[in-house]
């Protein structure tokens, strides 16, 4: 029964996208709607029934199912095949369940649009891609999710074409994370070469058993760590996320929440066993960890645009993500996605609406006091708000964080030539962190929906648009209990769901930990109440002071950076070889092409021109002969026809 469906759980999105398309926007909005809900509800609903069936079997047990074998070249193989195992399972579910109420979002947010049938399609596809990278069985499947995540991102990144920007901003994003994705390709190739597959659990054990030497499992795993870094932007490649919020506000929410930025990690978790063996690598990914998620929350800090403080944000918390993974500690990394989708996802279709009513309006200095004219989205807002605070013991993000924070407290690195990275540093980055995090989404939270009232509002919110915001709020708030703290009452829910053979660990540790991971985001809410919550804030806008702070707000410049160091240098090499002679060559190629073909395509208009005219004198003179046959002179018909006859007999009696 699983071997049936599971293809079923990626082909219903990918129908559904091949439906709207196909339909070429001859549907109404409303069935475009309801064939992309239908399309991704049904693989929910599948992965649902999915679950209960993986969980009510072994503990080990696994779906797998093989469609048709792709490669077989000089011993090495690859097949489209897929698995759906506990780690596969926890994706899917988010990818499929958030997912749907985007759509379901969606529908009502791009109901006036033009262009609904293209973004739908997009969606759903979008969809699809993730699913097949989340559930492939070999990394060269998932290498084919993981580029159609990529494609869909830049069609729904510039879906609104006409603005230049949002071109640009789908291009950036684009070519920044190819570079991920040709390193990627870098790390298969190695241990396609090494283990001689590369199905993933034939790579995993390969790489336990020793069959790969250390320096080819830290290089393979350092080019799958850039890839990573890239499709989740991170340090160095987080620019073009801010960039992407050109896209559609639904857009936004399934590329932070549920697909996109999110693969990154998903690949390194589902790789952990290779990134065990490589130990400078995972050093450098928890530091990158720490870095991204401090520079994210500093940059967010003194953002004045309503959703790119969320994207800031995002690349924020994939920091602590990446942070735990760099640390050993995946099956936390993998439950703050988790909690992360829901209030993510909850963040920025609360802002969708907010904007909506206030009439496209993103500076966040311009609204205010929308707690009077939208209660509701004001509740869901600082619902989603207080989880990625991680307000203690009410939210999903403070069971999730302390995850990670529990994680990464006792590790030390052993590096090579005697170097070693203590854990502590690394904690106290990360409790740094969660001090900004409460600190620049509380001043959001005050900024937007307290004080004066700013920005004149339309009508209520659909409600297509808050049954989704609702169950989002529900999650975001009481989706992390499955996991408690070591000092907490004993409930692991998650990790015991994750790895059923592992013994539960009762630590007898310190509490301290703990009450500083609560104390933070308390001490974050306080201060942001303190400058900006109040009837008199003590903070605001103040005019001259967006030239001292442009630099944060633009992520400390490293647009102007790679552009000075990567974009001028390629510019100038332009600049340099116009006179180049193959240039030259091939461009007098080109030109005597165009030539030749306008003189190839005159030669035969001419040439046509005459066989049609030639036609025409041809069949006038018939039709001008027949008109002596037909004078309508009733003799001559009988006369003719006397002498066919007369003809016909002699041809008869001749013969």
């Amino acid at each position: 029964m699983g071997e049936i469906l599971l293809p079923l759980l990626i082909f219903c999105p990918l129908a559904a996208s091949l439906v709207i398309f196909a339909s070429a926007g001859r549907m109404g909005a409303c069935g475009i709607g309801t064939v992309a809900c239908a399309g991704v509800g049904i693989s929910a609903i599948l992965g649902i029934v999915l679950s209960i069936m993986l969980l009510s079997g072994p503990v080990t047990g696994m779906v797998q199912v093989t469609l048709w074998p792709w490669l077989h070249v000089a011993g090495f193989s690859a097949d489209i095949a897929f698995t759906l195992d506990r780690v596969s399972l926890i994706m899917t579910l988010v990818v499929t369940i958030v997912g749907l109420l985007i759509h379901i979002y969606a529908t009502a947010y791009m109901r006036d649009d033009p262009g609904i049938a293209r973004f739908f399609g997009s969606m759903t596809l979008f969809v699809a891609a993730m699913l097949v990278l989340v559930l492939a069985s070999d990394l060269l499947c998932l290498f084919i999710g993981w580029e159609g995540v990529g494609l869909c991102s830049y069609l729904l990144i510039g879906f609104w074409y006409d603005d230049p920007a949002n071109t640009a901003a789908a291009r950036k994003a684009f070519y920044m994370t190819r570079m991920g994705d040709v390193a990627l390709l870098c790390g298969l190739l190695l241990l396609a070469t090494a283990t001689g597959s590369l199905h993933i659990q034939s790579v995993l054990a390969a790489v336990a058993d020793g069959q790969v030497a250390p320096s080819g499992v830290s290089m393979a795993a350092l080019f799958i760590l850039a890839g990573a870094l890239a499709k989740s932007a991170q340090i160095p490649f987080q620019t073009w996320l801010p960039d992407a919020m050109a896209g559609p506000t639904p857009t936004s929410a399934l590329i932070h929440a549920a697909t996109m930025v999110t693969a990154g990690v998903y690949l390194i978790a589902r790789l952990h066993g290779l990134f065990a063996m490589a130990v400078p690598v995972m050093a450098l990914m928890a530091v990158l960890g720490a870095l991204t998620l401090l520079m994210g929350a500093c940059t967010a800090l003194v953002q004045s645009d309503l959703k790119r403080i969320l994207a800031w944000s995002t690349i924020s918390q994939l920091g602590y993500m990446f942070l735990a993974l760099g640390c050993g500690a995946w099956q936390a990394a993998l439950f703050h996605l988790m909690t992360h989708a829901c209030f993510k996802a909850l963040l920025f279709l609360t802002a969708g609406a907010v904007i909506m009513r206030a009439r496209h309006e993103q500076d966040i200095f311009r609204l205010g006091g929308l707690r009077h004219a939208m209660p509701g989205l004001t509740a869901a807002f600082v619902a989603g708000a207080s989880a990625l605070a991680g307000l203690p013991l009410v939210t999903a993000g403070f069971y999730s964080k302390e995850m990670i924070l529990s994680g990464v407290w006792p590790v030390h690195f052993r590096l090579p030539h005697g170097w070693g990275l203590s854990g502590h540093a690394l904690w106290g980055i990360a409790l740094l962190g969660a001090f900004l995090t409460a600190l620049y989404i509380f001043r959001c939270v005050f900024i937007v929906f307290c004080g004066k009232a700013g920005t004149a509002t339309t009508d209520r919110t659909s409600r297509l648009m808050t049954v989704p915001l609702g169950c989002l709020s529900v999650l975001s708030l009481c989706g992390g209990v499955i996991e408690m703290p070591d000092t907490f009452p004993s409930l692991h829910l998650f990790s015991a769901f994750l790895d059923p053979t592992a013994i539960p660990s009762h630590a007898n540790g310190s509490a301290w930990p703990v009450l500083a991971g609560a104390a933070a985001p308390l001490a974050g809410l306080g201060v942001a109440w303190v400058l900006w919550g109040r009837p008199s804030p003590v903070m605001r806008e103040i005019p001259g002071q967006a030239a001292i702070i442009r630099p944060v707000r633009t992520g400390q410049g490293t647009d102007a950076l790679y552009d000075y160091l990567f974009v001028q240098p390629f510019r100038l090499l332009a600049w340099l070889t116009r006179l180049d002679i193959l240039d030259h060559a091939i461009s007098g190629t080109g030109r005597l092409t165009r030539a030749g073909s306008a003189r190839i395509f005159m030669a035969r208009t001419s040439f046509l021109n005459m066989l049609a005219s030639w036609a025409t004198c041809m069949i006038r003179w018939a039709d001008r002969l027949l008109g002596q046959f037909q004078n309508g002179r009733v003799r001559w018909y009988a006369a003719w026809i006397a002498g066919g006859l007369c003809a016909g007999l002699a041809l008869v009696v001749l013969s």
